[in-house]
């Protein structure tokens, strides 16, 4: 998402998302709560407000996840990560796996009568890498893996030699860099929805700012919604080639922050799903409604190197191994967060891919990485401070403004001032449009993020920090790290034995150079209706899928 994802994205994938709802179930002992048997409406929160509904613009885990249910692409997630037809209903690959030929669907249509034709992906797909577009996910996603997407989006060559063409109207034909094993499932992902030329080229610059400056063609329409809304709709999309299979008639959200306001909205049966922090789990876990749902996101703490032009104290590698190893991440995880969310000793996530011919999870075999141990840290940060000349230094810590963001982002800067004497911190959490806008612009020093997987993939996690790289954001570079991410997607592409050595390299490079200090990976704590059934919680993309849910 991050999402990022869903990502992304991570989207992109942040810890305000904690409170965005989750699938589950359970008897519900508790009457009374929930939607009303005869309703097919399902009533949610969002964390946050959804920054923007441009697909080619979209960064982050909340823009994924509507994007996802109001529009789709070739192809969609379905239960297990399973991948189900979209507008695709067929695909062929060349035996070299560089061209992909798909066939579409004819009956699929915008929410305005038009036909979805491969002209629409056409179109999508070089307006998220042309340079005049702006898009951080369009180099991002398709760099490296769609012909000249990269030489497109340095201006290199003109977006018309991007190796995507419409052969006829229900026919795609996709040129690829290199061969890339997992393409099906990035295609999933919301930078590589369609776009209905016409309609965005008719809105100009107000195209995604409001429902009316939208066109669907997914499971739901987006309604009541601007860019600044607290409240939104997605309604069933009666164009939706897929209709019969929708049985939800609407789902409605509301921005909430303070999880004691969600569960008080939850216990007076206003929505049907409620977020947790560590004191409500407290609470809560002995009720029937109580579930928690494993996630492959992983957070950490950026640590930027270069901002405003000018290198920060971060830019000499001992303070940052002091930083990354200076946050007790057990107690923070098991009494601050206190969800299910698990202590992250490295970026790749626990249970998320298996490595080639050894049948062994990647982040068993890349092993611990970046431990907490404060007495190493202590004599990494009082080596920094001697080179740096310095007995003292004085740092930004960037994070959300939600009310459990808020209390993590307290317990890691105290960590660190304990820790690491002579290290001064000012917090300043912001709302989560704003910090994504910071975070682009390189203007903060330690910033607590996170990441979901696009896609299943350890490249996923790993591409963030190439030098230059779209997301990277933090003045990091290594030109070996550099190396085994692009063999890994060029020379090694048709090895997957060798592929995966040079990725778990590349991790331990990353690790060594202390770039980013890994905290914890995600899991969910939630009130849970039991009268809301076939949520599907994705592992890559955006978080959740509500195209099969109902209520019964």
């Amino acid at each position: 998402m991050k999402k990022n994802k869903w990502s992304l994205l991570l989207a992109a994938l942040l810890l305000v998302s904690t409170f965005l709802t989750a699938c589950g179930g359970g008897s519900d002992k508790s009457s009374g709560k929930g939607s009303k048997d005869s309703e097919q409406v399902l009533r949610l929160m969002n964390a946050d407000q959804i920054p923007t509904m441009d697909s080619s613009l979209a960064t982050d885990t909340f823009a994924f996840q509507f994007l996802g249910e109001s529009m789709e692409g070739l192809y969609r997630l379905g239960k297990d990560g399973k991948i189900e037809d979209g507008i695709a209903t067929e695909h062929k690959v060349s035996a070299d796996g560089l061209t992909w030929t798909f066939k579409l669907r004819e009956d699929a249509k915008w929410s305005n009568g038009d036909p979805v034709t491969a002209h629409d992906f056409v179109y999508a797909w070089r307006r998220a890498v042309d340079p005049a577009t702006g898009s951080e996910y369009g180099p991002y996603m398709m760099g490296g893996v769609i012909k000249n997407a990269t030489a497109v989006n340095k201006g290199e060559v003109p977006v018309e030699q991007l190796g995507v063409r419409a052969e006829d109207d229900y026919t795609l034909v996709v040129e690829l860099e290199n061969p890339t094993p997992y393409f099906e499932s990035l295609t999933t992902f919301g930078t590589y929805l369609p776009l209905n030329q016409k309609f965005v080229e008719a809105q100009g610059d107000k195209y995604a700012t409001s429902t009316e400056t939208l066109l669907f063609n997914g499971p739901f329409t987006l309604e009541k919604w601007t860019s600044t809304s607290n409240k939104w709709e997605l309604v069933k999309n009666k164009n939706y080639w897929d209709k019969d299979s929708v049985k939800l008639d609407k789902i409605t959200f509301v921005v909430v922050k303070d999880p004691q306001a969600g569960v008080d909205l939850y216990d007076k049966g206003q929505v049907d799903r409620a977020g947790l922090s560590s004191d409500l789990v407290d609470m809560y876990s002995s009720n029937d409604d109580f579930i928690t749902i494993p996630q492959a996101n992983v957070f950490y703490l950026k640590l930027n190197q270069v901002r405003n032009g000018e290198k920060t104290p971060l830019a000499n590698v001992n303070i940052r191994k002091a930083i990354m190893m200076a946050v007790d991440k057990e107690a923070g995880v098991n009494e601050i967060l206190n969800n299910g969310s698990i202590a992250a000793n490295g970026l790749i996530p626990k249970d998320f891919v298996k490595v080639p011919g050894k049948d062994k999870d990647f982040r068993a075999a890349s092993g611990d990485l970046a431990v907490y141990n404060k007495e190493e840290a202590k004599k990494y940060w009082e080596q920094g401070l001697k080179e740096l000349g310095v007995t003292s230094v004085s740092l930004e810590f960037l994070g959300d403004d939600g009310e459990n963001a808020k209390v993590f982002n307290e317990y890691v800067a105290n960590q660190l001032k304990t820790n690491l004497p002579g290290l001064e911190i000012t917090i300043k959490n912001v709302p989560f449009e704003q910090r994504l806008d910071l975070d682009t612009a390189e203007d903060y020093d330690i910033q607590f993020s996170g990441w979901g997987p696009d896609y299943l993939d350890p490249y996923t996690f790993l591409s963030l920090w190439v030098t230059d790289g779209p997301n990277n954001h933090m003045g990091y570079s290594n030109p070996e790290y550099d190396k085994l991410l692009q063999d890994a997607q060029t020379t090694l592409a048709n090895d997957q034995d060798k592929r995966y050595e040079a990725m778990l390299q590349a991790e331990k490079i990353l690790l060594e150079d202390a770039a980013i200090a890994p905290i914890y990976q995600r899991s969910l704590a939630l009130l849970s209706s039991p009268k809301v059934h076939n949520i599907i919680a994705n592992q890559v993309g955006a978080d959740y899928e509500w195209k099969w849910a109902y209520i019964k």
